[in-house]
């Protein structure tokens, strides 16, 4: 052993050295933070289930996407609560709706910043599921009309993308056709692509009070035991259509899935660590199982690692602030 040529400890001796040779890196260009508005004025309000996360309304989000903007982040994803619920989702195609004063405000006070838009129902119907329902269940292709309206209603309100949550069969191919037809050709898509029937989206739907009256939402969403293959197949229709960006989501528990993407496909690969995931951290911390922030970077990296190009993240702002090091 004294005369062995290789010795893997000689790129690791010193902080130098390992950040000279380490393969991941990390930085605020691949943060995207989400936000969540709310009906109102003067609201800024904490969200019980997520720590550190708010309810604005479309005025004091302006205060928050500024200070976001500082800190280098690129994009933000917006989610939207509306003033009501109804059958058909209708605030959430509203051009007057919240988040379609958001994206005027945002928009008006940082035209730099990314403002990408979650396109989806289950927070305006009455039902809480992600599509109209007709005869007890889910009707993909009266949904994905109705997602249309929603994406060219924040276009024109000065959305920079948009992000179809739904995960209706065909959507990205309604979506782009009416944006086309519109004017807005070069408006980008980013399809949540593989998005699973997750148990760990817990938090957020009490956050977007988006919980599903009844059922679930194992028929169009992924089954967590799918294979791969099946992911895949999702992914390739999506780009097929005209999807710009495709995400994957949970992050944590489909690192594989993510990895197999990014070797696969030649577009930018999305990752979201969802509420459930940021909770976990910040649970397992307060309770002392280990030390929060390494297990944040530990976490975001394994992302990265992955394949990811992009990751939403509760954590973004804590990280681009500088509270320690990438």
């Amino acid at each position: 052993m004294q005369n062995s040529p290789v010795r893997m400890r000689r790129l690791r001796k010193s902080d130098s050295m390992r950040r000279l040779v380490k393969g991941v890196n990390l930085s605020v260009d691949n943060f995207v933070y989400p936000l969540f508005v709310c009906p109102g004025k003067g609201i800024k309000k904490p969200i019980k289930s997520m720590t550190n996360c708010f309810h604005f309304s479309p005025d004091k989000i302006v205060d928050e996407t500024k200070e976001v903007f500082d800190l280098g982040i690129p994009a933000i994803l917006l989610f939207g609560l509306p003033e009501k619920k109804d059958s058909k989702g209708s605030h959430a195609y509203d051009d007057n709706g919240t988040v379609q004063q958001a994206i005027r405000n945002i928009k008006k006070a940082m035209p730099g910043l990314l403002v990408i838009t979650d396109v989806c129902l289950c927070a305006y119907t009455d039902t809480g599921h992600c599509g109209l329902i007709k005869d007890g269940k889910v009707d993909n292709d009266i949904t994905c009309e109705i997602l249309a309206k929603i994406a060219l209603s924040h276009a024109k309100a000065g959305a920079d993308m948009v992000a179809p949550s739904d995960m209706m069969d065909g959507r990205v191919g309604v979506i782009r056709k009416s944006l086309d037809e519109n004017g807005f050709i070069d408006m980008a898509i980013m399809s949540y692509s593989a998005k699973y029937a997750s148990a760990f989206y817990g938090p957020f739907r009490d956050a977007a009070d988006s919980a599903p009256a009844f059922g679930d939402r194992k028929t169009y969403q992924m089954d967590i035991a799918a294979s791969a293959k099946q992911a895949m197949k999702e992914i390739e229709l999506d780009i097929a259509e005209g999807a710009d960006i495709v995400m994957i989501k949970p992050a944590l528990p489909y690192l594989d899935i993510i990895s197999q993407a990014k070797q696969r496909f030649d577009v930018p690969i999305a990752a979201y660590n969802v509420s459930g995931e940021y909770m976990m951290i910040n649970t397992a911390a307060q309770q002392g199982v280990f030390d929060r922030q390494s297990a944040i970077i530990e976490t975001l990296i394994a992302i990265k690692r992955a394949g990811a190009d992009i990751i939403i993240t509760y954590f973004a702002k804590e990280l681009a602030a500088k509270k320690f090091k990438l």
